[in-house]
């Protein structure tokens, strides 16, 4: 019989103090108080960005604050039924020891999110590579694996480009992800991603390795005051969208694409009314992209990023998914291997997300 043991409850008793101690949860309480007062402001909208900055910090903080509180109630109550339990109630509170040590490993996963900028939304992009049919349909996988995942996370996102596959998939698709950390807990799912299955689109059903690559950005809203982009250094297109994009396509010479002339950088939106908004959202784009560069401090590696595709192929791959001859998913940074490559398709990244953060 499955049971749990007084020690190692009092040892997630533990984490959850050192995770209230790392977040620094007393010095947010303290923060939150001055939100709020803040909030009672008669002259609160007359700076409506500024509104909704402090209301958003506000249900962040107090979002982080109830969480924890929570956790360390449930891990106390799960302590004290271990003291009075007996036989077969210990499977179920065992049962309860494996959810709340899990939700605790995740929340103490925040920890890690220390960069400037892991607090952002983020853009994703994903191209297909090497592989013609099979990478634009493995592109369009990777797409349905992402937003089902964000859609999990209680979180949002927008299309802002997408080329369909000359016969299925996806050719390249861009979103916006809007969530706490989307950047920080997305942005090593940079690279590219390889898939091995049997063939769905030949008759003699081979085996075919396929890539795509996949682009992780944070959005930066204050992006002025860091990156000046002259505007001799742009050079600005209108397009009409292209391929079979259905409502999430705007099929209008609104579609803007702009090229940074200096690093050769490319981007399309389409996803706005009009051309100026389209313009400005592709500008955000581009000094995100511009930002990474410069903050990976990776400017010799600008041929392999420039334009809407990074290479993505053989030897560049960054985690590997195998639905045939054997199933598994596995990452090559961290060595995570799980053995079940239908539920992380599901959109379950969890697992492999957590292990890419703890690692530096």
């Amino acid at each position: 019989m499955n049971t749990i043991s007084k020690r190692e409850i009092e040892e997630l008793i533990q984490k959850v103090l050192d995770i209230q101690q790392s977040l620094d949860i007393d010095s947010k309480k303290e923060i939150l108080v001055s939100l709020e007062e803040e909030s009672r402001k008669e002259d609160l909208w007359e700076d409506n960005k500024h509104a909704q900055d402090v209301l958003s910090q506000i249900a962040d903080i107090k979002g982080e604050i109830e969480d924890i509180s929570r956790i360390k109630e449930e891990v106390e109550t799960l302590l004290s039924l271990v003291q009075d339990s007996k036989g077969s109630e210990q499977e179920t509170l065992k049962e309860e020891y494996e959810r709340l040590n899990k939700e605790i490993s995740l929340f103490e996963s925040l920890k890690f999110l220390s960069g400037k900028y892991d607090i952002c939304n983020a853009t994703i992009s994903i191209h297909s590579g090497q592989g013609g049919t099979e990478a634009n349909d493995w592109a369009e996988m990777l797409f349905r694996m992402y937003t089902m995942y964000i859609e999990k996370k209680g979180w949002k996102y927008t299309v802002t480009n997408i080329l369909k596959g000359q016969e299925v998939g996806i050719s390249t698709v861009t979103f916006e992800v809007y969530g706490k950390y989307a950047y920080g807990i997305l942005k090593k799912e940079h690279g590219t991603h390889r898939l091995i299955r049997l063939s769905p689109f030949n008759s003699q059903n081979l085996r075919q390795t396929s890539f795509a690559g996949v682009e992780v950005i944070p959005i930066l809203e204050d992006l002025e005051k860091d990156i000046e982009i002259p505007e001799t250094d742009i050079e600005f297109k209108a397009t009409k969208s292209g391929g079979p994009g259905g409502q999430n396509v705007n099929k209008t010479s609104s579609a803007v694409q702009i090229t940074h002339i200096p690093t050769g950088i490319t981007i399309h939106c389409s996803e706005e009314r009009s051309q100026l908004q389209n313009r400005v959202k592709a500008m955000q784009i581009l000094k995100g992209k511009l930002w990474k560069i410069l903050e990976e401090n990776r400017l010799k590696e600008i041929s392999e990023i420039k334009g809407d595709y990074k290479i993505a192929g053989w030897g560049n791959q960054i985690r590997n998914y195998i639905l045939h001859p054997y199933k598994l998913v596995k990452d090559l940074r961290t060595g995570v291997e799980i053995n079940n490559p239908e539920d992380i398709l599901d959109g379950n990244l969890d697992e492999l997300l957590e292990a890419l953060l703890r690692i530096q």
